[in-house]
């Protein structure tokens, strides 16, 4: 830790989603991308008010969380967003300490320094506001061994799907409105004391139609990165436009998965169910020339779908899920980075033409 690192995240603890029926979501999850069944609270274990199914991959850690009654600001999230992305938890070595040092920079207080304890040992949460109604939690489990946090029981159901390869968040996107992305870029400069890794403006991310801005906060140790989104002028409505209409503001777009082997891991993922963006099959014609000395085999990528792109530092793989709710808001990129420490500037077209396809056919471009 440097003299000036006031917050040290050692990484990304879970990611918690509000859903409209987390019973039926921890089995897509299990079903779909391999996750494995670690630990639930609800009725069973003294809850009246929620029920929460905990599922882990490698590093990665969902969690589920359903209302069990209508008086409930989990149902009015679930009500108002859809299926969305609540809770963005960080790993920290001080609790208290996260919390104290971001409210005096100026973030607004979710939850004050907590304590919470079981047989298992303790565990201290506190937590701050940020874009939206999505939220951070700052965990610290150093003295805890129990299977989650306290108030969780193990979950040990005999359905366990294979895994699918997936290692580790290696980002989460947030999109905000327009004229907002500056604003969240700040919070996570001074604020948390993120720095800006990488910019894109509407002419690197652009086709004929639509257009949008992003800018990428990272800590320290580039475990946790945040590309911020927000549309800019096109000719039609932009994905991020359509996501903010349709989750009614801002809020995650998508989680980026790393996996070392993609080619694997998407082919499981397509025989599990899971469907992603096709990009024009001319995109592999000139990736050869465009992208030069790649290890895979050209074809299994375009028969996959597979985007390609490379940085100073080496090359990366990336893929992108159709939207996994009926709004058209949350989807997931699958990511293999072989050196390359950038976001696929060179796809954005490809991919873009891919997603207003998808907008087209929902009648919202």
């Amino acid at each position: 830790m440097s003299e000036t690192e006031f917050l040290p995240i050692s990484g990304t603890d879970y990611v918690e989603f509000y859903v409209g029926n987390a019973k039926q979501a921890a089995h897509y999850y299990q079903t779909a991308f391999g996750f494995q069944p670690v630990a639930y609270a609800g009725l069973e274990t003294g809850l009246k008010d929620r029920a929460s199914y905990v599922l882990k991959q490698d590093k990665i850690v969902l969690v589920l969380t359903t209302a069990l009654t209508p008086e409930s600001a989990i149902a009015d999230h679930q009500k108002t967003h859809g299926d969305g992305i609540k809770v963005i938890a960080l790993t920290v070595d001080d609790a208290r300490k996260a919390w104290k040092e971001t409210t005096q920079r100026g973030a607004r207080s979710y939850m004050e320094p907590t304590v919470r304890i079981d047989e298992a040992g303790e565990v201290v949460l506190s937590g701050i506001h940020t874009y939206g109604d999505t939220v951070h939690i700052f965990v610290e489990r150093k003295n805890y061994f129990g299977c989650f946090l306290p108030g969780f029981k193990k979950w040990n159901p005999a359905y366990r799907p294979s895994e699918t390869g997936l290692l580790y968040v290696d980002h989460i996107v947030g999109n905000v409105g327009w004229g907002e992305m500056n604003r969240w870029v700040n919070f996570y400069a001074n604020v948390m004391g993120f720095e800006q890794l990488i910019s894109f403006d509407d002419k690197d991310i652009s086709t004929e139609y639509t257009a949008l801005m992003s800018k990428v906060m990272a800590n320290s140790n580039m475990r946790i990165k945040f590309p911020i989104n927000e549309p800019a002028e096109g000719r039609k409505k932009s994905q991020i436009e359509e996501y903010i209409e349709f989750y009614r503001g801002a809020g995650a777009q998508h989680i980026a998965l790393a996996t070392n082997d993609i080619a694997k891991t998407v082919e499981q993922l397509v025989q599990r169910g899971v469907e992603f963006l096709q990009v024009p099959d001319s995109y592999y014609d000139t990736l050869n020339s465009r992208v030069q000395g790649i290890d895979e085999d050209v074809e299994t990528l375009r028969k996959l779908h597979i985007l390609v792109d490379r940085d100073e530092d080496g090359y990366l793989l990336q893929l992108f899920t159709k939207p996994v709710e009926d709004r058209p808001t949350l989807f997931y990129e699958i990511i293999q980075r072989k050196g390359a420490r950038s976001f696929g500037k060179g796809n954005f077209k490809a991919l873009f033409e891919a997603i207003e396809l998808e907008q087209s056919k929902r009648g919202t471009l």
